[in-house]
C-alpha cells in the first residue's frame, strides 16, 4: 500500500511535531516546515506527489495565503488552513484562495485527523473512477468539457486546474444543467454534511470557479447566480 504524502507548514515547532506523530501513527508519511520557504523547496524537491498540505496562516516569511496561492498555481490536492484567530474573514479568504478546510487554533488533534481524512477520502473519491464509466462520466457543454474519470476540465481546449471541490461543484452543476441548484443541495452533495449557515462557504468556492473559467463579474457565461435561489449553468 503507497504512503499518503502530507505537508505540514507551521512555525510553532511543537504543533509541527505533534501533527507528525499523529499522522505517522496513522502511517501517513509527514514532511513537516517550519516556514514558507522551507515549504516551497519541500514541494520542488519532492519527486512524489503530495496527497495533502495543512498550512498555518501566520508564518515568519511567507504567510499561508501566500502559500495556499502558490500550491495552487499548480497543484489540486487538497489544503487545510490553520488559523489562530478564529476570524470568518481569514476563513473566508482561504477558502476563496482555493483551500479545502480550515481549522482555529487551538484545536484537538484528533478533530484535525478526521478532517485530514475526510479531505483524502473526497480527493480519491473524485480522481479513482473506473475508466469503463469514462463516457457517461465526460459532460459537454460546448467548449466547457469535464472529465470525471480523469478528474480533468478544459475550456476551449486549454485545462483548467480545479481542487476535488471546485471540481465536484462543477460537475453538479453541470450534471444539473438548466436547473438551478441551491447552496444548501451543493453543500450536502459536494461537503456530504448537514447544511447548516455555510452560505459564504459555497459563494467563495463558486467565485474561485469563475475566476479560474474567467468569467465576469456582472454577466458570467457559464455559472450563473439566480437571486436568492442557488446557481445554474444552462443548458447550452
Amino acid at each position: 500500500m503507497v504512503q499518503e504524502t502530507i505537508l505540514v507548514v507551521d512555525d510553532e515547532r511543537e504543533i509541527t511535531d505533534l501533527l507528525e506523530v499523529y499522522l505517522s501513527n496513522d502511517g501517513f508519511r509527514v514532511i513537516k516546515c517550519y516556514n514558507g520557504r522551507a515549504a516551497l523547496a519541500a514541494i520542488e524537491q519532492e519527486k512524489e506527489k503530495m496527497d495533502l498540505a495543512i498550512l498555518d496562516i501566520m508564518l515568519p516569511d511567507i504567510s499561508g495565503f501566500d502559500l495556499c496561492c502558490r500550491i495552487r498555481d499548480r497543484y489540486t490536492y487538497p489544503i487545510i488552513m490553520l488559523t489562530a484567530r478564529g476570524e470568518d474573514m481569514d476563513k473566508i479568504n482561504g477558502l476563496s484562495l482555493g483551500a479545502d478546510d480550515y481549522v482555529t487554533k487551538p484545536f484537538n488533534p484528533l478533530e484535525l485527523m478526521a478532517r485530514v481524512k475526510a479531505q483524502l477520502r473526497r480527493a480519491k473519491r473524485y480522481s479513482n473512477v473506473h475508466a469503463e464509466e469514462e463516457e457517461k462520466d465526460v459532460l459537454d457543454l460546448g467548449g466547457l468539457v469535464i472529465n470525471r474519470a480523469t478528474h480533468e476540465c478544459t475550456l476551449y481546449g486549454k485545462q483548467i486546474g480545479l481542487t476535488p471541490i471546485e471540481f465536484k461543484i462543477l460537475w453538479v452543476l453541470c450534471e444539473n444543467r438548466g436547473e438551478v441548484v441551491s447552496s444548501e443541495q451543493l453543500f450536502e452533495q459536494v461537503w456530504q454534511e448537514k447544511y447548516l449557515d455555510c452560505n459564504n462557504t459555497v459563494m467563495v468556492h463558486i467565485r474561485r470557479l469563475r475566476e479560474k473559467l474567467g468569467e465576469p463579474a456582472r454577466k458570467p457565461k457559464w455559472i450563473k447566480t439566480v437571486w436568492g435561489v442557488g446557481y445554474k449553468v444552462e443548458k447550452g
